[in-house]
């Protein structure tokens, strides 16, 4: 049976998911969800999804949201990503780390600065928001100092995590020069066999959409 995964090329949590499922080499297909038209606030979507987001995973009557938890889900099925047993929860730890301090931040920041109008754009919160990110920025490059991966001698779910929006081409305040050593692990990841940039991997773009941001 075909996994189906609901998502979005512009979400940077959706490509966590859908990069896993890729590199992992699982049956997959990505149903697209028109979150800037709305449907993720629908009626109908929240008595499926009662989180009301994107990505979510299904296969038959099993679904699951979360990236994090998909991620799991994945390892637990192909046996990839999730590390040798005694990194279980060194990989978790760095889960739960890019969630809050710098996939959230990411996420929140890029979608300020590209997806509202430019009126709307709140400048106080947005530098802010980049003040968090460049902590986050400098204790992932300081860790991946003299090491290829996040965790262990491969690469996990820690990875796959973190990179999650690390990728994508509109302005957040990251620039990957400004960083050695995620620089040189964002192109180990790259060249992974299968690895697709997001809006290769997943439906919807912002060019898709009249008036958007490039």
């Amino acid at each position: 049976m075909t996994i189906k995964l609901h998502c979005f090329g512009e979400s940077g949590n959706s490509y966590k998911a859908a990069l896993a499922l890729e590199l992992a080499g699982l049956d997959w297909e990505p149903v697209f969800v028109d979150f800037f038209g709305g449907q993720a606030r629908t009626p109908e979507w929240r008595a499926e999804n009662p989180m009301g987001e994107a990505p979510v995973l299904v296969e038959g009557d099993f679904r699951l949201s979360q990236s994090g938890a998909i991620q799991q889900w994945i390892s637990d099925r192909s046996g990839k990503f999730g590390g040798r047993p005694e990194d279980r929860y060194d990989i978790l730890r760095w889960v739960l780390w890019d969630n809050h301090k710098l996939s959230s931040m990411a996420g929140t920041t890029r979608f300020l600065m590209n997806f509202l109008p430019e009126a709307k754009r709140p400048q106080e919160v947005i530098a802010f928001s980049q003040g968090r990110l460049k902590a986050a920025y400098d204790t992932l490059n300081r860790h991946l100092e003299g090491r290829d991966w996040i965790v262990g001698d491969g690469p996990t779910n820690a990875d796959l995590s973190c990179c999650g929006y690390l990728y994508y081409p509109e302005p957040f305040g990251f620039d990957r020069a400004d960083w050695p050593h995620i620089d040189a692990w964002l192109d180990r990841i790259a060249a992974l066999p299968g690895w697709k940039h997001p809006y290769d991997l997943m439906p919807g773009r912002p060019s898709d959409r009249e008036g958007a941001t490039q």
